[in-house]
């Protein structure tokens, strides 16, 4: 089998690295950047689909979608001030830090 130009012989071992879903140059503009809005996003995150998929998708989007708000909702004017300290591994990738900066409360 070839996969991506490489030749993927009986035997030969593969493996998945889920941190590098999403980040696919010729798929997603900019794909290192953090974008909540990005659209259309097809992610694997949940499984990709079909029998593997993640029964509890639909909440967890819902969820994030909820806090976002809400946060956005409390702290309209936040912004990012810095450059994110991202988290880098062979499971997952992630932000461990994001400096903000927003106008406190009166």
């Amino acid at each position: 089998v070839e996969l991506g130009g490489v030749q993927i012989a009986a035997g030969d071992k593969v493996t998945l690295w889920y941190g590098s879903a999403n980040r696919d140059e010729s798929k997603f503009a900019d794909p290192w950047r953090f974008d909540v809005t990005r659209h259309p996003n097809p992610t694997c995150g949940f499984g990709g689909g079909g029998a593997h998929f993640c029964l509890g998708a639909n909440l967890a989007r819902r969820e994030i979608t909820v806090a976002f708000e809400e946060l956005h909702r409390l702290v309209p004017d936040s912004m990012d001030v810095g450059e994110p300290d991202l988290l880098h591994s062979a499971f997952i990738h992630g932000i461990k830090r994001l400096p903000v900066a927003w106008t406190p409360p009166r």
